[in-house]
């Protein structure tokens, strides 16, 4: 692997069908073992159920309150700081509970691709 700078750049955010907001930072063929984005839950919004196979997500909170809710496991609250793994092939959403945006990190390994992701709405 080489040794590549990423800068964010909050332009190429994009509305995704799944009810939340995408700035994808880094997911590149070429470094398959990872990918991470910038989501973006406006408040009072609830993500669309959905799963990611082959892929296990980390949600690293950066700002807001939500309710995460993964297939199998009781609804955890979320803030700042705070990280949710989610196995591949488990069912997701979650729930902004508060008055700002709900933003975090989604850190998929292996990387993402539209290919794993199965919308269940």
């Amino acid at each position: 692997m080489k040794t590549i700078f990423h800068p964010f750049n909050a332009a190429k955010e994009f509305a995704t069908v799944e009810r939340c907001f995408i700035t994808e930072i880094e997911n590149d063929a070429e470094n398959p073992e990872l990918s991470v984005a910038r989501a973006r839950v406006e408040p009072g919004e609830t993500t669309a159920w959905h799963k990611l196979t082959r892929t296990t997500e980390r949600y690293l909170m950066i700002s807001g309150t939500g309710l995460m809710e993964v297939e199998g496991v009781e609804p955890v609250d979320v803030t700042c700081g705070d990280v949710v793994c989610i196995p591949a092939g488990k069912s997701q959403r979650i729930i902004n509970t508060g008055n700002e945006d709900l933003v975090f990190f989604a850190v998929c390994t292996p990387r993402f691709t539209p290919e794993c992701y199965i919308g269940l709405e």
